[in-house]
């Protein structure tokens, strides 16, 4: 029987460079020789683009932040069923651009949603699915990157208020949850970023596969 695949997610404020580490790593791991997906959240299949366009479009400003949760966690839920499940059934690593933690530090510290109820709703979209392994990139300049955005989206055209609380609740799940979420300081340079990267992922496989190894107890 194939051994389960390794579920892996990136976390971060907006244009904290998650998507190009994520990418980055894909590559990496793949010269190691392992099966590696990279999908992004919300979207990575049909439907899940199609909500992604409702979401980010700036023309949908009076989407109530219920629904908008809502639209996050049914693009979730089809992402889990779709492709993650399948994906890790066969071994693969899968590397995703958000997951449950985006909704908790949006839609809840951002937005004041109740952080309990949003944990609850995300346990039923997922089935209960936990990444393995979430990095949180903390950058110090991604608020400037993001007022220098020619073309921000509905989310990114939020005031800095709001991208304050989200950098603050990141923050407080990094503290709830430390054997998880792993916070990687962006450095000026992608590759000493990368770098970190590597090293935290390549501790967990080592984790992953010694556990492998370790022989059951009856």
């Amino acid at each position: 029987m194939r051994s389960r695949g390794m579920f892996i997610t990136f976390e971060g404020c907006e244009k904290s460079g998650k998507s190009t580490q994520a990418k980055l790593l894909s590559r990496y791991l793949r010269t190691r020789g392992l099966e590696t997906l990279f999908i992004r959240e919300p979207g990575s299949t049909i439907l899940s683009e199609k909500i992604r366009r409702i979401l980010l479009d700036k023309k949908n400003d009076k989407m109530s932040v219920a629904t908008e949760m809502l639209l996050y966690m049914a693009s979730r839920a089809q992402l889990v069923e779709e492709v993650i499940r399948p994906a890790l059934a066969q071994g693969m690593v899968v590397l995703c651009d958000r997951f449950q933690d985006s909704t908790l530090a949006y839609q809840g510290y951002g937005c004041g949603l109740d952080i309990a109820v949003l944990e609850k709703t995300g346990r039923w979209a997922t089935g209960g699915l936990t990444p393995d392994l979430t990095l949180l990139l903390d950058s110090w300049e991604s608020r400037d990157r993001l007022r220098r955005t020619s073309s921000p989206d509905r989310i990114e055209s939020r005031p800095d208020a709001f991208h304050n609380r989200v950098k603050k609740g990141y923050r407080t799940l990094a503290g709830k949850y430390p054997a998880r979420i792993k916070t990687v300081r962006v450095q000026p340079s992608i590759r000493e970023t990368q770098a970190k990267i590597r090293e935290i992922v390549e501790s967990c496989l080592l984790k992953k596969s010694l556990d492998k190894k370790r022989p059951s107890r009856s």
